[in-house]
């Protein structure tokens, strides 16, 4: 039988700490691989073949020329095709550096071309993203599964973080294809034509997910997932639900009946505007797709052929590789070129400054950027239209004041008509080693879209400790307008989110409270006890929220009391549906869901304390 949250402490994964992980060597062949399953595009399209970290200069005038655009993706980009031989063997060989490396700085994109694939299975570890390169997932078909399990944790899930599948066809082998995920891994464009479980086999814990612009013929099992979010999509049925089912825009979703089943059902989505994807044109060369932005959406975008958007050429993109300096690409973006982040560590002496209209920066592989010395990692100027997509943001040693700003203190544009999207970004403080930053992500620009984000404190790993990886703050929202689907933000010493402008949204938020508060005094905030996991600011007059949930954990000291999960002014225009709380094993409690309304928790049942409407 299928655990339930009755079952026991869902978040052991916290208990146990991973040591990080050595650097991953070259895969031996992959790097000189032959050309069916290596650089992808055409001569023209890959141009030059020179590192792009390297600066030409004219000598003439003294002057730096400037830098090209495309070029090949790296070593760490594998691209197959159908008659692509030994690809199973390559799979495997990626999995096998990946599977259990969760610190490491193994970082892979596996690629495939428009085609129909027999008898695979990609089973993806740490680091790993498996796309197609067609403008429709039906264009690139795979006869077998795109496979995340546990056996490497003990059939524990909820450790599987960082890791993700898009535009892909899967014909499941079985007829069930099995997406057992934590936090950052995102499931995207994605076609299964059978059913989908998102629990490990054996029904041990999970902790996840994000599904968007999918279409599943069968039924979705989640089983032992605690909780999960799923945006514009058809599905064949949904099964059960442990604490938290959101879903917005889904043709086929259950109904809605939270707290029992916890499903909380929204017929569309306000707005939303697909994640940006490489696709290949029929002579080969690689594109970046732009989808449109939907307001009201529901279902796929790409259910009727070609989807609404445009697109770019891949010469219109610096395609960045490690080791390139912050300079070099502030250079490519004042030069008019997008971002492609190519898979692997980039260190930051100074900000990535992203200053004009309409720019993309698209990471592979969960591209990683650190922030040295205390700097921010990348900041966006009151523009619309900026599209930042798939990397991580890994705090550095020194305080960093913020790690992600998407816009200027004061932003004020409307950009309702061509918002900036936040997709796939990922924030992470402390668990590779020691890193600090006094705010993760700050958000100023008006009608920002923030679509799935993990934005995480560490709690396992290395360099973690109350102190040692201090983070007060987590998300903090100072512009109009702004819409988060899929917020989970966690662990944070102080705030986990603020929420200061006016008319903000958010559709499904996960969190928990940081488990390592050394004793009561240490969380104390003012006259209450602890922080909320979501505070709207006191001024705020518009607010809405759908389906979010706050947990604690507090296994340094269990007799820890945190007031409530959620803070907000008391006005008719702040409003919230379905909220809850949970003390996970009696490892602290909470008085209350939001303000002072709501029942405690109690006891060690892990049952949630839920509040269907607020005010």
């Amino acid at each position: 039988m299928p655990h339930t949250s009755s079952s026991g402490t869902p978040s052991v994964r916290r208990r146990t700490l991973l040591a990080a992980g050595a650097a991953a060597p070259v895969l031996a062949g992959l790097a000189a691989a032959p050309a069916a399953a290596s650089a992808p595009g055409n001569a023209a399209a890959n141009a030059p073949t020179r590192a792009q970290a390297a600066v030409p200069h004219d000598r003439g005038r003294g002057k730096p020329r400037p830098l090209p655009g495309g070029g090949d993706l790296g070593p760490n980009v594998l691209v197959f095709g159908p008659s692509t031989p030994g690809i199973q063997a390559r799979l495997d060989e990626v999995f096998r550096r990946q599977e259990s490396d969760q610190f490491g700085t193994g970082r892979y994109a596996l690629l495939f071309r428009p085609g129909t694939y027999h008898g695979l299975n990609a089973q993806l570890g740490f680091y790993t993203s498996i796309m197609g390169l067609g403008l429709s997932p039906d264009d690139t078909t795979i006869h077998g599964d795109v496979t995340v399990d546990a056996g490497w944790f003990g059939g524990n899930a909820t450790q599987n973080f960082w890791r993700s599948a898009e535009n892909l066809a899967l014909v499941p082998a079985n007829g069930t294809n099995r997406w057992a995920v934590a936090q950052a891994a995102p499931f995207r464009r994605m076609h299964i034509r059978g059913s989908l479980d998102l629990a490990p086999s054996g029904y041990g814990w999970a902790s996840g997910g994000y599904i968007a612009d999918s279409r599943v013929d069968g039924q979705i099992g989640p089983y032992s997932q605690q909780q999960w979010y799923t945006r514009d999509s058809a599905i064949g049925g949904w099964t059960n639900g442990v604490w938290n089912m959101v879903f917005s825009g889904v043709e086929g979703a259950p109904a809605q009946t939270f707290p029992d089943p916890p499903y909380t059902t929204l017929t569309t989505t306000p707005v939303s505007r697909e994640k940006p994807f490489l696709y290949a044109e029929r002579h080969g060369a690689l594109r970046v797709f732009l989808p449109a932005k939907r307001t009201r959406a529901r279902g796929v975008s790409w259910g009727n052929g070609t989807p609404r958007g445009t697109s770019l050429p891949l010469s219109r993109f610096y395609v960045a590789k490690p080791g390139v300096s912050a300079a070099t690409l502030n250079r490519a973006l004042a030069q008019g070129l997008h971002l492609l982040l190519t898979p692997g560590i980039y260190h930051l002496d100074r900000p990535i400054r992203v200053t004009r209209p309409d720019t993309v920066v698209l990471g592979l592989g969960y591209a990683t950027l650190i922030p040295d010395n205390g700097v921010t990692a990348l900041t966006v100027a009151d523009v619309g239209g900026v599209r930042l997509a798939g990397f991580l943001v890994d705090a550095g040693p020194v305080n960093s004041r913020t790690l992600l700003e998407i816009g200027p203190r004061g932003a004020h544009r409307d950009h309702s008509a061509n918002p900036t999207t936040v997709q796939d970004v990922f924030v992470r403080i402390g668990g590779a080693g020691p890193g600090k930053a006094t705010t993760s992500l700050v958000v100023n620009n008006r009608h920002t879209i923030v679509d799935h984000t993990w934005v995480w404190r560490a709690d396992h790993g290395e360099g973690v400790g109350w102190e040692t990886n201090r983070a007060d703050y987590g998300v903090v929202v100072n512009g109009d307008d702004v819409l988060a689907t899929g917020l989970f933000v966690e662990h944070f010493n102080k705030y986990d989110v603020q929420w200061f402008g006016q008319r903000g949204r958010t559709i499904f938020f996960q969190n928990e409270k940081a488990y390592d508060a050394p004793n009561q005094a240490a969380i104390r905030n003012g006259a209450l006890k602890g922080y909320a996991a979501y505070k709207v600011g006191d001024r705020v007059t518009s607010h809405e929220g759908w389906g979010l949930g706050s947990y604690c954990y507090y296994n340094v000291d269990p007799t820890i009391v945190q007031h409530h999960g959620f803070a907000a002014p008391v006005r008719p225009g702040v409003k919230f549906h379905n909220l809850l709380v949970v003390s996970l094993g009696g490892n602290g409690q909470y008085e209350a869901v939001i303000n002072d309304t709501g029942a405690p928790t109690s006891g060690t049942s892990t049952v949630p304390s839920t509040v269907v409407s607020y005010p």
